[in-house]
């Protein structure tokens, strides 16, 4: 009889797996721990039927000693699953920042390095080992910045990203115990990362101790719920998207040196939207991400308007002439 969660593990892969083509080269990121150990073990068993070609990358990030070791470790123990493994060494330093700091860093780099595999090799899809206790505790880390429902939504199962690659996450249904209990029926052995139990990072502060005593007095089932309030999110922020695209079309203008958008259109909107087409429109335009506050001051120009100066905004400002809201890239403003 097959192991519960060995047959869980095989399953979410598979439900995962089908959208991509049959023939299609797929991508595991590799750690070597249990989760994506898991991912990489069910991907080799899933793709056997449909003649895709399972590789695995494995980022070393370089921050611990011996760190090529558990590298090579984890290519030999997805070569012995019939993968084809390849071993990455990323330079996480270049990206650290007072804002961001190690984790965000080692994760751009490691994103970056994936995206490269995957365009080298031609894959269809990248596979990724978040499971749901990863998923509440992103949601978690949200609430405590004060982040909006975007960021509250977590990670998404499936994500296509401009260049057609799609971004898998199986395990987003399955704990993270089912993974290891997924090793195990398979003689499996997983690395176990000593930064994740590191607390100077704030995700593991979050996984040993506030998860830990949201369940002792709030009861069990508070990982779960989370999930469940992301998988809720989620489902707004598409509506909203689709909501976005069918507006923005109507309301914006390309200016002379940035993006115009109509202060009588944002000002008819409800807040919400109005709110997250501004933010829409300087992501898609500057490539920057605005705060709450930015974006209420900049709502201000279309709902409060009082002859206010520009505003200042990351790579852009925003100004009032007319009944338009113009965003003007900083380059632009000082060439003329």
């Amino acid at each position: 009889m097959l192991d519960p969660a060995l047959a869980a593990v095989r399953l979410a892969v598979r439900t995962s797996l089908a959208d991509v083509p049959d023939g299609s080269v797929v991508l595991v990121a590799l750690s070597g721990g249990a989760d994506s150990l898991a991912l990489a073990a069910a991907a080799a068993h899933e793709a056997r039927t449909r003649g895709i070609r399972i590789g695995s990358v494995t980022i070393d990030h370089g921050l611990q000693d011996g760190s090529d070791a558990v590298a090579l470790a984890a290519a030999k123990q997805a070569a012995a699953l019939g993968i084809d493994p390849i071993v990455v060494r990323v330079d996480v330093g270049k990206d650290v920042s007072a804002a961001g700091g190690l984790e965000a860093a080692a994760r751009s780099a490691r994103y970056r390095a994936l995206r490269d595999a995957a365009s080298d090799a031609r894959a269809a899809a990248v596979l990724l080992g978040h499971t749901l206790d990863d998923q509440a505790e992103t949601v978690l880390l949200g609430l405590a910045r004060g982040a909006g429902a975007t960021s509250l939504a977590g990670m998404p199962p499936a994500r296509l990203d401009e260049n057609g690659l799609r971004w898998l996450r199986p395990l987003l249904g399955l704990r993270r115990r089912t993974t290891r209990d997924a090793c195990t029926a398979q003689c499996l052995a997983p690395w176990d990362d000593p930064h994740n139990v590191d607390d100077r990072f704030s995700r593991v502060r979050v996984r040993e101790r506030i998860l830990p005593v949201l369940e002792a007095e709030l009861g069990p089932g508070i990982a779960e719920a989370l999930a469940r309030t992301a998988e809720q999110l989620r489902e707004d922020s598409e509506a909203f998207a689709e909501m976005i695209d069918e507006t923005i079309e109507d309301i914006v203008e390309h200016s002379e040196a940035g993006i115009a958008v109509s202060a009588a259109a944002l000002a008819a909107n409800p807040p919400a939207l109005r709110n997250r087409i501004i933010r829409h429109v300087v992501q898609s335009e500057f490539g920057v991400a605005l705060t709450r506050v930015q974006t209420l001051e900049v709502a201000r120009l279309a709902i409060d308007w009082a002859g206010q100066g520009p505003i200042d905004l990351p790579s852009c400002s925003a100004a009032r002439r007319g009944g338009l809201i113009h965003f003007t890239a900083r380059d632009q403003q000082r060439a003329t």
